[in-house]
């Protein structure tokens, strides 16, 4: 039986947590900044570019926690002979891919 995602839990450690909180708040700040370039009416090019580089943080920060749950998750279900995991980690990555 497949469990569904909200009811795993990830324990991450102090410095862990606060590497990706730190690159979550430089996100959280560039969309910020979007907003208040189109607020101020910044010209379309300026915008886009911008967004584009949220979008290439948010994948650095997703490829950053799918490396970490290869290495940690994945390999300790491996080692306890849950060989599902394999198939769990193929559907995640076609759902990334979407």
């Amino acid at each position: 039986m497949k469990k569904e995602c909200f009811t795993r839990k990830k324990h991450r450690g102090l410095d862990e947590k606060q590497k990706l909180i730190k690159r979550l708040n430089i996100i959280e700040g560039q969309v910020k900044g979007v907003k208040q370039m189109i607020d101020s009416d910044r010209y379309c090019d300026e915008v886009l570019i911008q967004i584009s580089a949220i979008n290439k943080s948010l994948k650095s920060l997703g490829n950053e926690i799918l490396k970490n749950h290869l290495s940690t998750c994945v390999v300790e279900d491996i080692k306890k002979d849950n060989l599902s995991v394999i198939d769990d980690v193929v559907e995640l990555i076609k759902r990334l891919q979407q």
